[in-house]
């Protein structure tokens, strides 16, 4: 899709966790930002926003991920397909039909590997196809970003375990800090504030396709709960439980896919932005905690 040189307006459908991080890096650089609320699953609605706002770009947040954990989706199948399928889908179209690039925060539990200590190589790629559907949350996210990954003029951001310099109820270390046990499953993981930059700059450029927003090397919640004992809870203890002992107190099973990062690492690279690897963006997150007095 050709760049536009014209000046940015940006449209973001959603106004949560991550929707209020791009919005906040994108009026710290000068960008003119328009956030709405209306549903994407109304086309109507959907076409008048597109219409009246006239953006550049539009960044899709908007989704159904369930509190406090996905969990919730098992019990809210129609709320899931409505937000996550037909919202998507709708809306990807709707920017088609009008010729706006869009940029839609996807997910990336939709693979998964044997739970393993170590994990086998090679890790997933852009070019694997996705195939997990274990929980109705990643049934619907592999059902929309099917069918919408044919569209030209559509970024798909796939994000895994988001965590960020806060305590927002959407972030990993929040929800580990609740509990007693977790697992020590390598994973990939996405560090937003190392990463958010990145996608802006994609977005800006009207890169299409789909990539993984994920920092290079996987990491466990082990290595989250040490930062966050050595940097803002020195009193924190916890314990490890094995995945299958997890799996009995969850309605819907959880997969820990391990990804290769290459493609966005080098596209950013093109663009000027170097990706952190995991431990050091974690490090850096939480060295910025502990200066907030969390």
């Amino acid at each position: 899709m050709a760049v536009d040189t014209s000046p940015r307006v940006f449209l973001i459908f959603g106004n949560g966790w991550i929707a209020t991080q791009i919005k906040d890096l994108l009026l710290a650089s000068g960008k003119t930002v328009v956030t709405t609320l209306v549903r994407t699953e109304n086309r109507e609605q959907v076409l008048s926003e597109l219409k009246n706002h006239s953006p550049t770009n539009v960044i899709n947040c908007a989704g159904a991920r369930g509190r406090p954990n996905v969990d919730w989706c098992e019990d809210h199948k129609v709320e899931t397909v409505r937000s996550n399928i037909l919202g998507v889908l709708n809306l990807v179209d709707c920017c088609y039909q009008l010729g706006i690039h869009v940029t839609h925060i996807g997910s990336a539990c939709i693979f998964d590997r044997e739970p393993t200590p170590i994990p086998r190589t090679p890790f997933f790629t852009e070019e694997d196809e996705p195939f997990y559907e274990g929980s109705w949350y990643s049934r619907s996210r592999l059902l929309s970003e099917k069918t919408i990954s044919h569209y030209p003029n559509v970024l798909v951001l796939r994000i895994r375990v988001p965590i960020a310099a806060d305590l927002h109820p959407g972030n990993l270390l929040t929800r580990l800090l609740k509990y007693d046990k977790v697992n020590s499953l390598l994973a990939s993981g996405s560090v937003l504030p190392s990463l958010l930059p990145g996608a802006i700059l994609l977005a800006e450029n009207g890169v299409t396709g789909t990539y993984n927003l994920v920092n290079p090397n996987p990491f466990t919640n082990n290595d989250v709960m040490a930062l966050a004992k050595k940097h803002i809870r020195p009193d924190l203890t916890w314990e490890n439980f094995e995945f299958n002992d997890m799996l009995k107190v969850l309605k819907a099973p959880r997969c820990n896919p391990v990804f290769d990062p290459t493609k966005l690492v080098t596209k950013l690279k093109e663009l000027g932005y170097e990706v952190k690897d995991s431990h050091e963006a974690l490090e850096d997150l939480f060295i910025e905690m502990k200066a907030k007095g969390f």
